[in-house]
């Protein structure tokens, strides 16, 4: 034993190290690692149902929507943010849209660029609100989500909005193209476009040096609030595409239809961070992310399982991912 301590000495690798060595390495393909398990073992247990072409489609169709609101908020925590307000905004913009096609009357496209530009006036709303008047974003986007919830029950009254709603706004969510569903293209247009401007643009540059030192980036001469702005707005439109589109495969505007997309979203956002980057909240981590939790959600409906270890899963997910993107971030400091 004296001798395998010497030897473990000389090479300077003690089976401490080693263990510390793999720490790093978990923090950072740990979620990879642990989406590639669950699909290994759902496939196992349920070789007739999970891994077939069509349920990994319908995977892809139940996570689109998660992602692309998840997407937005992701460019609102890399700007250094948080914006509660998602879930809230979702739920009434999804209800703003059929009311407008409805009561008022207007096209599907007006009614739907209508709501895209409210969404991001609610983004922009926040942003002014953390930025002008130096309020917290948690209780700004809070208290801006809970006067969204209220303005939601006066606009319909608490009662969904199903009669009338036209069938060629259905079909945005409901229809396919080459057999892909519409939702699953609409997300991988969004993703590819926030990637884009979040990696390959001066505004995406500065979100991200504004997220990483506000000071230093204001010193540089990069409009920190305004940036910060900008992020709230993107992280608004990607919430109102979001409502629209869940209004659209629902058939109807329901008031709080998309509440629970603020916990999910949250989930996907800090288990992104985890992958690949060491704790640095990305685009595409935040795509990954989404998709264990669609995962799980999938694995656990077709197993049977009851609704709230879907909660029980979610909250689990949470706290894992906080934990990862936690030693993510430690292991990357110098």
């Amino acid at each position: 034993m004296a001798e395998n301590i010497k030897a473990g000495n000389a090479s300077g690798r003690t089976p401490f190290s080693l263990r510390l060595s793999v720490l790093p390495f978990l923090a950072k393909y740990g979620t990879i690692i642990g989406l590639a398990i669950m699909i290994a073992v759902f496939s196992f247990l349920a070789p007739v149902a999970f891994p077939t072409v069509s349920n990994f489609v319908n995977v892809l169709n139940q996570a689109s929507l998660g992602i692309i609101i998840a997407g937005g908020l992701t460019v609102a925590v890399i700007v250094g943010e948080l914006d509660l307000s998602i879930g809230f905004s979702a739920s009434f913009l999804g209800v703003l849209v059929t009311g407008l096609m409805v009561w008022v009357g207007l096209p599907v496209p007006i009614a739907i660029l209508a709501v895209l530009l409210v969404g991001a006036f609610i983004g922009f709303i926040n942003g002014v609100i953390v930025t002008k008047i130096g309020v917290n974003s948690v209780i700004a986007t809070l208290g801006t989500g809970t006067i969204i919830v209220g303005l939601n029950f006066a606009y319909s009254s608490g009662a969904p909005i199903a009669m009338g709603v036209p069938d060629a706004f259905v079909n945005i969510a409901l229809g396919r193209l080459w057999g892909v569903p519409h939702n699953v293209l609409i997300m991988v247009a969004v993703i590819a476009i926030l990637w884009v401007v979040v990696e390959r643009t001066s505004i995406g540059q500065s979100i991200q040096a504004v997220g990483g030192n506000p000071v230093a980036s204001r010193l540089s001469g990069i409009p920190v609030d305004r940036v910060k702005i900008i992020a709230f707005m993107i992280c608004g439109a990607c919430a109102a595409l979001t409502g629209l589109l869940l209004a659209s495969s629902l058939g109807s505007g329901t008031t709080s239809a998309a509440d629970g997309y603020l916990l999910s979203a949250f989930a996907a956002v800090f288990l992104g961070s985890a992958t690949l980057r060491d704790g640095e909240f990305h685009i595409l981590g935040t795509v990954f992310g989404a998709l264990i939790i669609a995962v799980g959600f999938n694995g656990l409906a077709i197993f049977g399982a009851p609704t709230f270890y879907q909660y029980v899963f979610q909250g689990a997910i949470l706290i894992v991912a906080v934990g990862l993107s936690s030693l993510g971030r430690l292991y990357a400091a110098p």
